[in-house]
């Protein structure tokens, strides 16, 4: 389950952390994962003075999106599990703080959404992708996932992205605009530490302001419920 720690005036908020990376989960959003995130955000949301946030995963995963045993086991709840994710995405982009992904691993599906979610983008430069395989598994993308990466990515990116299930290694991922810069595997979440601790600083709801008029036509889709997919 996600743990979350504050480093001075960075919170780092990790989706697992094993012993061993190799036996790290795959991040996926269970209701259990998703009760976690929120209690974290809260926590995050409740602090005082300058703060940034950056997520991570560990080992092979940032996270592998939306859970597929919750999806075959509840056909009936799945517009309303989708829409859980659609608020969590809203939420990140909400935060009167900034936001930093730190991408250790594969980023799939609502994995890579929530990493779109955020402020700054950092990928671990030798391994892992990118990728929305909603395509490739005959699965939509509702008006919310829809809206997010149509307005975080230029058109012609979010096209290829959403039609053909691309993957994107970092360095396809950062000419694209999908992350902002990549780092060695050992040095991503240091990195998205020292970014967040430089932008830590601005938290506040002036750039909680700046950053909705940037993703306004966005959180207005993620809010609707999903009655229907």
């Amino acid at each position: 389950m996600p743990t979350l720690n504050r480093h001075d005036s960075v919170f780092v908020l990790r989706f697992a952390e094993p012993d061993d990376p190799a036996d790290a989960p795959d991040n996926a959003f269970s209701p259990e994962f998703l009760d976690s995130l929120d209690a974290a955000l809260a926590e995050v949301e409740a602090s005082e003075g300058p703060a940034a946030l950056v997520t991570t995963g560990a080992g092979k995963f940032y996270s592998n999106g939306l859970d597929l045993s919750v999806v075959a086991s509840d056909p009936a709840g799945l517009p309303a599990y989708v829409s859980r994710a659609q608020r969590l995405f809203a939420r990140v982009l909400r935060l009167e703080l900034p936001t930093v992904a730190a991408v250790n691993g594969h980023a799939f599906g609502a994995g890579a959404m929530l990493a779109l979610s955020h402020d700054h983008r950092v990928m671990r430069a030798d391994r892992g992708f990118w990728n929305l395989p909603e395509a490739q598994l005959g699965m939509p993308f509702p008006p919310g996932m829809n809206s997010l990466i149509t307005t975080r990515l230029t058109p012609g990116v979010a096209s290829t992205a959403m039609l053909t299930s691309r993957r994107y290694p970092a360095s396809d991922a950062i000419e694209a605009g999908i992350v902002h810069e990549a780092a060695e595997a050992d040095a991503v979440l240091d990195r998205a530490v020292a970014v967040a601790a430089e932008m830590a600083p601005l938290r506040g709801a002036n750039y909680a302001g700046i950053r909705a008029g940037l993703v306004d036509a966005a959180l207005s889709h993620l809010d609707a419920p999903i009655t229907q997919l």
